[in-house]
């Protein structure tokens, strides 16, 4: 049976890992360098002559990403420094990119105020729709930016749509709360997939990081020597930390999944509760609610803080945290609008937790 045959609950567990040759260790050790000896001037083992270029516990998380989304994968040292070299490495000055009417905010505040300042254009569009995407495209539209689910209204968009009527476009989608679990966008015909490690491949809440995985070999260069270039490169342990993670990512994501059920079935029927959204997979559960801040300041098993699909739930109020600066743009946020992040405790308890909140 090959890699690729098996189910994706055995990938996770394996994906990326080879034995050490020295010892044997089940686990590849912590290869916390920032160099290494050459025998002779420029001669040096594999591509490791200096850890910014590249490190063995780096090399085994981007093949274990790159086996997982069935790509060549290289990872970052935060999603956003995922987001910003695969934009680089694919787009040029006078390029036009489309990104999502409903998106995480850094994604919008890099495109708007940074990157358009080189010279990159870019509209907003609803990509639930296909044909508003279709009427977008332009003569030089080089990405397609995708998120599904969005967030935070956590929209599901087609993938395989967009990929139809994408030309010579390249679709990159930002995978992080689906996870290859649940999608696999380079099957769908996408062009990339990025992550923030950070979230539910990292699991755990203790490191920060981000991935692209790329089809095209000559993409992949690219994104490659963005990554030396820029340097922004995630520490050894840091890496160990997400490959330690994803190999639990099957049963988290399960566990995510029945609790994001759970909670959105419940709010459905609470006085004052509305928009009730959850994709039908995963931890991420959003509603409307009057008195949205006031219901995030009283959970107690929530805790109020920004980030995402970590074993522990966490509540936020997008408007005034994650989303400040899509604020007076098309992509701004209800300010009723409440997020939820599921984690793995009991179902009962969150809601007990969320019930206590709601009462006031």
């Amino acid at each position: 049976m090959s890699d690729r045959d098996q189910r994706m609950q055995t990938r996770v567990v394996h994906a990326g890992l080879e034995p050490d040759p020295t010892y044997g260790s089940v686990i590849p050790p912590i290869h916390q360098t920032s160099t290494y000896a050459q025998p002779a001037p420029g001669e040096f083992v594999g591509e490791y002559d200096y850890s910014r270029s590249a490190n063995p516990t780096r090399t085994a998380l981007e093949v274990a990403l790159g086996e997982l989304e069935g790509g060549q994968g290289s990872v970052f040292s935060s999603g956003m420094a995922a987001t910003h070299a695969l934009l680089s490495a694919a787009c040029n000055a006078g390029d036009h990119v489309i990104l999502p009417l409903d998106l995480y905010g850094g994604t919008y505040r890099l495109v708007d105020k940074v990157m358009s300042r080189f010279g990159i254009e870019y509209d907003l569009v609803d990509q639930t729709d296909v044909e508003a995407v279709r009427a977008a495209m332009r003569p030089n539209t080089r990405v397609i930016w995708v998120e599904t689910p969005t967030n935070p209204l956590l929209n599901v968009v087609d993938i395989a749509a967009i990929t139809e009527i994408a030309g010579e476009a390249l679709v990159a989608v930002d995978n992080t709360f689906a996870t290859p679990v649940v999608q696999r966008p380079l099957e769908l015909g996408a062009g990339a997939v990025v992550h923030s490690t950070t979230k539910y491949l990292g699991g755990h809440s203790d490191v920060v990081g981000g991935a692209v995985v790329v089809a095209d070999p000559k993409l992949h260069e690219g994104v490659r020597f963005v990554q030396n270039s820029v340097g922004a490169v995630p520490g050894p342990f840091d890496c160990f930390l997400v490959h330690r993670g994803i190999r639990t990512l099957a049963l988290r994501v399960a566990a995510h999944s029945a609790n994001g059920e759970a909670l959105s079935s419940h709010l459905r029927e609470q006085p004052g509760v509305s928009e009730v959204r959850w994709p039908g997979f995963g931890g991420m559960v959003s509603f409307r609610h009057p008195d949205a801040v006031g219901i995030a300041s009283r959970t107690k098993i929530f805790i109020l803080a920004e980030s995402l699909g970590g074993v522990e739930s966490l509540i936020e109020v997008p408007q005034a945290m994650t989303h400040q600066s899509v604020e007076d743009s098309a992509a701004a946020v209800p300010a009723d609008l409440v997020r939820l992040s599921c984690g793995i405790e009991a179902a009962e308890d969150l809601i007990a937790d969320l019930d206590r909140a709601l009462a006031g």
